[in-house]
């Protein structure tokens, strides 16, 4: 019973997708229109990114590349600022999850070892660990969820909503840009004006250990998922077949298992595809349901931004791209409402989570003042973006 409740709790969103799945699906028989529901395209490369950047992961590569950057920040505001933008570009490509679960746990060991606790300075340098680590992991998790909306490879609800949009990788980009460039500013003003509150504090050196050892096996293996990666790219970009893809990612990646023992397919959490698969069945279902689709088409009509940004806050932003998506044709607007929704409270993006989960692991007793910090920094940047959207 407890082993329930705990995968409960760790996949809240995937129990509830797989109870409205199979709910709906005593309201409407499973039948063959089943697999018309399914976005495979969406699910094959959403699989291959995942695992994919698990094997970066795995290997180090993305700790590596920030170990190397954070030598250079001169003083504690450059480092903040640093972390931050880390998140905020590496999001763009490397997917919103993936930045968090790399650089959160690096930023919380930076600040360990920049403010060790010790007996004679215990309040002093536990007060500096707290505010620099939970200040600077909710810009990071705020960045990676603002940078991820550039691209279509940044996050699933933008990879799910370009692929049945139709729009070109350009298009997409135009259409993100104003918000993405005007989130870059307001991050980077946050990081400075914190700067400004703990003036006293951000001029300290900074050391990082670096035991990191590049050598042939991690060259070849970077180079695999690299080649992997440029192929998803293509496949995003419409000039390779999804199911060639599929069949080139997991075919090498077994062969790199085998041969170098690291488990990449094995580990690679596929929750978000199952979550995906019971929503495109509710979904599905729900559209067939004349009464249901009737009144959310007549709601969603053009207000189909604020019904996401809506949406996004009771059941995250990457359920609400796909319920909407069955009842109106403005993509578009979907891609920026569920991009902003994912701003607000803690599970507006799922993403979000993560760094949630990092932080009451290292302090169960910072959870409250983490959760106050994330949720008001939050409603100030949708509340920016959101008067942006309406003066565009």
């Amino acid at each position: 019973m407890s082993k329930i409740v705990n995968f409960l709790k760790q996949e809240t969103v995937l129990s509830i997708a797989a109870i409205l799945a199979i709910v709906s699906a005593i309201v409407i028989k499973p039948d063959q229109q089943y697999l018309n529901y399914i976005d495979f395209r969406t699910l094959a490369i959403l699989f291959c990114l995942m695992a994919i950047m698990n094997g970066f992961q795995k290997i180090g590569v993305f700790d590596f590349a920030a170990r190397g950057l954070i030598k250079r920040a001169g003083n504690v505001t450059a480092l903040m600022l640093l972390l931050v933008l880390l998140c905020f570009f590496s999001s763009m490509l490397i997917t919103n999850d993936v930045a968090l679960i790399t650089f959160v746990p690096l930023t919380i060991i930076t600040f360990e070892k920049m403010y060790p606790v010790s007996a004679a300075k215990k309040n002093r340098q536990h007060e500096k660990q707290t505010v620099f680590v939970i200040g600077t992991v909710i810009m990071q998790t705020m960045a990676a969820n603002l940078g991820s909306m550039l691209t279509p490879l940044g996050n699933p609800q933008n990879l799910y909503l370009y692929g049945i949009s139709g729009m070109g990788f350009r298009q997409f980009l135009m259409l993100m840009l104003p918000y993405s460039a005007a989130s870059l500013v307001l991050i980077t003003v946050a990081v400075l004006l914190f700067k400004l509150y703990r003036n006293e504090r951000c001029e300290t050196a900074i050391t990082v250990d670096d035991s990191f050892l590049w050598n042939r096996e991690r060259k070849i293996l970077c180079a695999c998922y690299g080649l992997l990666f440029l192929l998803s790219l293509l496949t995003v970009l419409h000039v390779l077949s999804y199911p060639v893809l599929f069949v080139m990612v997991l075919v090498s990646l077994l062969v790199l298992d085998y041969l170098f023992g690291r488990n990449v397919i094995r580990t690679t959490d596929l929750s978000l595809i199952f979550t995906f698969i019971f929503l495109f069945v509710f979904i599905g279902n729900m559209g067939r349901v004349g009464v249901f689709r009737d009144f959310l088409e007549s709601f969603i009509e053009g207000r189909e931004v604020i019904s996401a940004v809506i949406a996004s806050q009771v059941m995250s932003n990457v359920p609400a791209a796909i319920l909407l998506s069955g009842f109106t044709e403005d993509v578009n607007a979907l891609v920026i409402g569920t991009n902003l929704g994912g701003l607000g409270t803690l599970i507006a993006s799922m993403a979000s989570l993560i760094s949630f989960k990092y932080i009451a692991r290292w302090n169960k007793k910072m959870r409250g003042k983490y959760f106050l910090g994330f949720t008001v920094m939050n409603l100030i940047f949708l509340a920016f973006l959101l008067v942006l959207y309406h003066l565009l």
